[in-house]
């Protein structure tokens, strides 16, 4: 499956790399550290030498009890480092925001897909996304980042989340969006404890009836710290190990901080499963 990124492809007939890049000075992992035009060019274009297929560009944090960044400063964040890499990089760039007008402004200046964590659900971003004619990447999330790992509640996780995913591949479809361009992401971390996450996991194989790329985000997030007991810098091989489970559960793309490692994982993963037919 090839898809066509504002001009350039994203092949997803093998599963792949998508590099994870905060411009913010306060995400929950790398927060600060490539909030600078300088230090963000250069580390997108060592995320591409790693073998990222795709680059996640993000102007505000989603992390629990972050505070809400408004559109000015959003845009002021992201766009001078797309346009910088957009004739840079050979691979695509994506945005990820809830904001339609950051949408619409991102893919003018060079990105290539919408990672949007709400799901298309703002006033105005599933007609900005159909607009852009470019792919569009849609979350589950439970509540809002500020709270929603206050008091998460599900009677079953796996089928509350498909189905809501499924709703918004609807809802895509009604408004113009073609199933074609349409990912899904169960949104790990995002209104889910623990054990929602890890029945999550358990249960991405179900996700494949949705009959579109699945992407999935695990990388150094707080699941691993529970069950590991390690900080947020110390979550490599936790991981590696969330992201080998993802790909052989039918994820198209694994959204990650540590690309290199992860790609070397998947380039294993992969060989074996080639074995298995």
């Amino acid at each position: 499956m090839l898809l066509d990124c504002n001009g350039k492809s994203l092949d997803l007939g093998r599963p792949c790399v998508m590099g994870i890049h905060n411009v913010t000075p306060d995400s929950f992992s790398d927060g600060g550290s490539y909030d600078a035009l300088g230090p963000a060019v250069e580390r997108a274009l060592k995320m591409q030498s790693e073998g990222a297929a795709i680059i996640d560009i993000g102007g505000e944090s989603t992390r629990p009890g972050a505070p809400a960044v408004d559109l000015q400063q959003e845009l002021d964040r992201v766009l001078p480092v797309i346009r910088a890499l957009a004739g840079e990089l050979d691979i695509p760039l994506s945005i990820d925001t809830s904001k339609p007008r950051v949408m619409q402004a991102a893919i003018a200046a060079g990105a290539g897909m919408i990672n949007d964590v709400n799901g298309l659900r703002a006033p105005g971003a599933i007609e900005a996304a159909k607009k852009a004619n470019v792919p569009v990447c849609v979350m589950h999330m439970q509540g809002q980042p500020r709270t929603m790992q206050q008091a998460p509640v599900y009677e079953d996780v796996v089928s509350e989340v498909r189905q809501y995913l499924s709703d918004r591949i609807a809802a895509c479809e009604a408004a113009g969006i073609p199933r074609s361009r349409i990912l899904v992401d169960p949104g790990f971390g995002f209104g889910k404890t623990l054990e929602h996450n890890l029945a999550l996991l358990a249960g991405l194989n179900s996700f494949q009836e949705l009959g579109v790329p699945l992407l999935v985000g695990l990388s150094r997030k707080s699941t691993i710290g529970q069950i590991t007991g390690k900080p947020v810098d110390d979550r490599l091989a936790g991981s590696l190990a969330a992201a080998v489970m993802a790909v052989e559960r039918g994820a198209s793309i694994v959204r990650v901080h540590d690309v290199a490692a992860t790609v070397d994982a998947l380039e294993f993963t992969l060989a074996v499963i080639g074995e298995k037919g």
